[in-house]
């Protein structure tokens, strides 16, 4: 058994929380295993839940309109989400279950090595930015804005955004969304060499 598959199936037999007594599917992710960009979500919703996919109900179709205006495409990317089980009633995920979690993430990250992870949400955001020892208090204050860490012995640059979901509720939220799937797409555009210096001038551009 690969790497892969003793993953996929450590998450699909997992009973590390309280979140796999009600679950259908546990959902690990899809997309290239290669892929330079990963997107990271919270949790499962009732389609995903259903369907073992991630990011396939209201918001994931609203997430693939925004991902094509911003020239990006779903299928070039390893869409996963920070917890794998789905919450009862879509409530937000709780520390413990985020705590059970997050070695399967940091194994997928090692072994898909991505460039670029945009984080959507304060979870999956807060998450990512710990491990620099980085603390938030909301999504809002550190969205749009590039930054580097690392992950197991992956140097990953980070760009945490709002969730889809929150467009739904409030549309006004879909152009910074937008906007930061544009940053992360550009960012994609650049050699790895010239990577930092993008960086420093986002930086710039923002007043950070």
């Amino acid at each position: 058994m690969d790497e892969w598959e003793e993953l996929r199936s450590a998450v699909s037999n997992c009973t590390k929380c309280r979140l796999h007594e009600g679950r259908r599917h546990a959902v690990l992710g899809e997309g290239p295993l290669n892929a330079e960009l990963m997107l990271i979500g919270e949790a499962p919703g009732a389609q995903e839940d259903m369907t073992g996919r991630p990011f396939v109900g209201a918001a994931g179709k609203l997430l693939n309109d925004m991902l094509g205006e911003a020239g990006l495409s779903r299928d070039r990317i390893y869409i996963t989400n920070i917890v794998k089980c789905r919450p009862p009633n879509n409530r937000e995920p709780l520390p413990d279950e985020e705590e059970a979690c997050l070695p399967y993430l940091i194994r997928q990250i090692v072994l898909i090595r991505p460039r670029l992870a945009i984080t959507m949400g304060k979870h999956s955001s807060a998450a990512l930015l710990s491990m620099a020892g980085v603390r938030i208090n909301g999504i809002s204050e550190v969205r749009g804005r590039l930054r580097s860490i690392k992950v197991g012995d992956v140097e990953l640059t980070v760009l945490p955004t709002y969730h889809p979901a929150a467009a739904i509720y409030n549309p006004r939220l879909r152009a910074a969304i937008v906007g930061d799937l544009r940053i992360a797409a550009s960012f994609m555009s650049r050699r790895r060499s010239s990577i930092l210096d993008f960086i420093e001038d986002e930086e710039h551009r923002s007043g950070h």
